[in-house]
């Protein structure tokens, strides 16, 4: 009469991998939960080997490192005895499968029909492919044809890549602990934008003005300047610069409303 198989805690640490049909035959015996937390324990270092794969796309290892977990496991419940195939090479599609389902799923910081996000990597695969062969990076026809897309699929493609993950306002520029965070590099509205049209509209007008009226208008609207300021500057009085600049804008004004009257 065959002895009971211990289930126990104590009787599963001396377990090593070799013993992995073992494990599998009293898994299916008892469903003892403890049989089943060993065999992910003997195989995580797999998970842990798959995940470095793809520790350069920018997901923390760990977290890798858990989603491949779940395949594992899923690996673990489905694995049949029966199979003349080692539990590792039948483990290995399903944590990856899972770990690539993660990052099509989950890993996009901008929501992209699942079309383009399979699109998206089989480009990136294509790049590197046609990359090695040509030499050189390879042109947007070259990819459409390798991928068996048009040119326009692997331009949309190509533009959903870009949703793929985003930058934190509060990172750092430089690797010094007080470097510019980026959002403290990004520049604020120029408010003198909304001023432009009106430039551009009275800029035939302005043409038409002589020497110095064209000097006056540009110290006062463009360099700020006071009419104190631009008496001295342009050598006249105060007085004088306040007329001038009042004639001058009337018959801005004026050009610019025969402007508006022809549209």
């Amino acid at each position: 009469m065959p002895h009971p198989v211990d289930v126990s805690t104590e009787g599963l640490r001396g377990y090593e991998r070799s013993d992995t049909k073992e494990l599998f035959r009293m898994l299916r015996e008892t469903g003892d939960p403890d049989v089943r937390e060993r065999l992910a324990e003997l195989h995580l270092p797999l998970v842990q080997f798959l995940a470095k794969r793809f520790g350069d796309r920018g997901e923390p290892l760990e977290d890798l490192v858990q989603v491949g977990s779940v395949g594992l496991l899923k690996a673990i419940d489905r694995f049949d005895l029966t199979r003349e195939v080692e539990f590792s090479t039948y483990a290995t599609p399903t944590i990856v499968g899972e770990i690539k389902r993660h990052f099509r799923d989950k890993g996009w910081s901008v929501r992209v029909p699942r079309r383009l996000q399979e699109l998206s990597l089989r480009l990136g695969k294509a790049t590197s492919r046609l990359h090695q062969e040509l030499g050189r990076a390879p042109t947007v026809p070259e990819l459409a044809e390798e991928l068996g897309v048009s040119e326009d699929e692997a331009l949309e493609a190509y533009e959903a890549s870009m949703a793929y993950s985003t930058g934190s306002l509060d990172a750092r520029v430089g690797r010094d602990e007080d470097s510019a965070t980026l959002g403290e590099m990004m520049g604020d509205d120029d408010d003198r934008l909304d001023q432009l049209e009106h430039f551009a509209s009275i800029a035939p007008a302005i043409e038409d003005l002589d020497a110095r009226e064209k000097r006056i208008i540009y110290l006062r609207f463009f360099k700020g300047m006071t009419q104190s300021q631009i008496a001295e500057e342009v050598g006249i009085s105060q007085m004088h610069v306040s007329r001038q600049l009042a004639r001058t804008i009337r018959f801005l004004r004026a050009r610019q409303t025969d402007r508006d009257a022809t549209f």
